[in-house]
């Protein structure tokens, strides 16, 4: 087990990233409403029209475009905002970003595949994105060679946006020193019932690969991985939340004891000097990258693959380590401090290829032992 702590530090208002910007805009990101970030916006396709002196996230000159881009994003609202309103400000694009679940809104690229009405998929967990492969279109950043490519798919389905270890976070006024969970396994201790925050792996994507790597963790091929989400499921006593913000939420609220979570979720909170305290687990957990594609039939293509290249770039993914404590997937990024490096972090031997091509069975099964069939 490690046990992690960080001193509780002021929030940024202003972020790094929007130190060149200018004016402000109106963003309805996170209520799952059509977001005009920029104001108007046009139908056509994006063109380059020009270029200038600015530089953008990777570090070369600006491409001025023109247009839209209309993005389907799980992301959290103050992950977003600061990204597409630069992007607004640097490219010329105008941003439409719909937020949702990431199970809700591929499913609206899947229903929508014969006339798409999106352009890029922004977030979410690469074995969903996987799953769902016929509906996105391969590409490759021009970022590329500043990424780990320990985390680059040979299918060039996604492009990977940060990396995620997966954790137990605990209230501190709820949990005695010396009695939080060390390991997955410390989750079926009666004393836990019915104060185990979880989310509904069918909604929400991070919750699927926790229940991914618990499966690993306890033996995805001899039964004993599902001998222990039984268990689990248990000791959950019928309560599964319906979004993974509501997992760290409800930890931090002093709702629920213990949560099943991301490790960027809970250390926000240890930021804000909320009484929280984040566990590794002992058995191992993994750290995967939520990824970002192009909608396969992409009215505004080139706009699009702009924007992926954009986020994958320097300047947003410093912000994302210096403001949301996001591990970035570059190989040129710093360390965060007071976060402990990956490599010692035990991980379980999680096969994507697995969870991806069983994620709907795994699925199906999980819905089957909380309804107890």
């Amino acid at each position: 087990m490690i046990k992690f702590r960080i001193a509780a530090l002021s929030i940024m208002v202003v972020m790094s990233l929007m130190l060149s910007a200018c004016g402000t805009s109106s963003n309805n990101a996170g209520t799952g409403k059509t977001n005009n970030a920029g104001g108007s916006s046009t139908t056509s396709e994006a063109t380059a029209t020009a270029t200038d002196s600015s530089t953008n996230a990777g570090g070369t000159d600006t491409v001025k475009l023109s247009g839209k881009v209309v993005i389907y994003s799980p992301n959290n609202a103050d992950i977003n905002n600061p990204i597409v309103k630069e992007f607004q400000e640097r490219t010329g694009v105008q941003v439409e970003l719909i937020a949702g679940g990431t199970g809700e809104l591929l499913k609206r690229v899947e229903a929508e595949k014969d006339n798409p009405l999106g352009d890029v998929f922004f977030g979410g967990d690469t074995a969903s994105l996987g799953a769902y492969s016929d509906y996105f279109e391969p590409f490759e950043t021009k970022e590329k060679a500043n990424l780990n490519p320990a985390y680059l798919p040979a299918s060039k389905l996604y492009t990977p946006f940060t990396l995620l270890p997966m954790v137990i976070m605990y209230n501190k006024e709820l949990v005695a020193a010396g009695e939080e969970p060390a390991s997955w396994k410390d989750l079926l201790d009666p004393k836990w019932k019915g104060k185990i925050a979880f989310a509904d792996p069918g909604k929400s994507s991070s919750s699927f690969t926790q229940l991914a790597t618990m499966l690993t963790a306890f033996g995805k091929d001899d039964e004993k991985g599902w001998e222990f989400v039984q268990k689990l499921v248990a000791n959950l006593d019928s309560k599964l939340l319906s979004s993974s913000g509501s997992v760290y939420k409800g930890v931090a609220d002093k709702e629920f004891a213990i949560g099943i979570t991301l490790e960027e979720a809970a250390l926000r909170y240890v930021e804000g000097g909320a009484p929280v305290g984040i566990v590794y687990p002992s058995e191992g957990t993994v750290v995967t990258p939520d990824g970002m594609a192009v909608i396969k039939g992409s009215k505004n293509m080139d706009n699009a693959k702009a924007f992926i290249d954009f986020a994958a770039g320097q300047d947003v993914q410093a912000l994302l380590q210096k403001e949301f404590f996001r591990r970035s997937v570059r190989t040129d990024a710093g360390a965060i401090s007071g976060l402990p490096d990956i490599s010692s972090i035990k991980t379980v031997d999680y096969d994507y290829g697995w969870v991806t091509a069983n994620k709907t069975a795994i699925n199906e099964r999980f819905a089957k032992v909380v309804t107890g069939q």
